[in-house]
């Protein structure tokens, strides 16, 4: 008899997809897939494996993991969901819409529509989780460089190529854009090799600063380069995760990631005792991380106000 299919998900952070049981079952090993674009950093791992710890779970005695990785390769995800649903792994975990399609999609016994859920408060379907925010904080991040350098008055997105999320997150900030009096220009990329011509026409087309949204195939080194070939355009440049400021960029603002894998084993912990994904609401962040690098501004000639100075989470000297 084929077992039903659900999932935990919330719009494009950390997703998880799910096989419900009725009940937890003593003395069983529970088998946890993991499905994402490119290997998951170790502390988002370690965050999660501590979040499981806190509720009772101990890797090798109630609780295993299988980890599927694309590589970079998005072609590959179907297949790798296909080969977790294979195994029978009692849930899969991913942190990107790039990855939670092929996922839900792998796990589904139903027509799938484009998106991951109906609503926050009840995500119906197979997936819940927990939102990243990333549209709403849109906003937010345009103010913070408006602060840092008030005279801006043109922002370049530079975002992936052909991402439906990166096309909501470009209308969902264009409202507090006019607010703030600032024109956006959006540069979509194929790759992350190809971030630096895109900084470069964003210089010729006389951007004030970079708005980069981070792809969820960027490896360690890509983000390094990104944040130097950014650095060279000598713009401003606001991102929206810490890894690419700790690899150089200027400013970071968003939702504390570490802190989100770690709430995700609270939906593993539910879903593995019987609740169903689709009543259980997406949870959205508590906790935020402004980062700022005054190496990088020094290099580019920015003056960090001590106001906005005064207000980072963690400042990179």
């Amino acid at each position: 008899m084929t077992k039903n299919i659900y999932c935990v998900a919330l719009g494009t952070l950390l997703l998880t997809v799910s096989f419900p049981t009725q009940a937890q079952q003593r003395g069983k090993v529970y088998r946890i897939g993991f499905l994402r674009a490119a290997p998951a950093p170790e502390p988002y791992l370690e965050a999660f494996r501590r979040g499981l710890r806190e509720l009772g779970y101990t890797e090798g005695q109630n609780v295993s993991f299988e980890y599927r990785w694309a590589n970079g390769k998005a072609d590959q995800l179907p297949n790798l969901a296909v080969d977790l649903v294979r195994m029978k792994v009692d849930l899969i975990v991913t942190d990107a819409t790039v990855a939670a399609l092929p996922a839900k999609k792998a796990t589904s016994t139903v027509p799938i529509e484009s998106g991951l859920i109906v609503s926050l408060a009840h995500p119906a379907g197979n997936v819940t989780g927990l939102t990243s925010l990333a549209g709403e904080l849109g906003g937010k991040l345009l103010e913070l460089l408006k602060e840092i350098v008030p005279k801006i008055a043109r922002v370049a997105i530079v975002r992936p190529l052909k991402s439906p999320a990166d096309d909501l997150f470009v209308k969902e900030i264009e409202s507090p854009a006019r607010a703030l009096g600032i024109q956006l220009m959006v540069f979509a990329v194929p790759g992350p090799d190809d971030y630096e011509s895109a900084f470069h026409s964003a210089v010729k087309e006389l951007a004030h600063a970079l708005f980069v949204r981070g792809s969820p195939f960027t490896s360690p080194d890509q983000r390094k380069r990104i944040a130097e070939w950014a650095a060279r355009s000598r713009l401003p440049a606001i991102y929206e995760i810490k890894e690419f400021v700790e690899a150089g960029g200027l400013v970071s603002y968003a939702a504390d990631r570490v802190e989100m894998w770690r709430r995700a084993a609270t939906y593993v912990d539910k879903i593995l005792k019987g609740a169903k994904p689709a009543d259980l609401p997406v949870e959205q962040p508590t906790k935020f991380e402004f980062v700022i690098n005054l190496k990088t501004a020094k290099q580019i000639g920015v003056t960090i106000p001590p106001n906005v100075l005064a207000r980072a989470d963690r400042v990179i000297r």
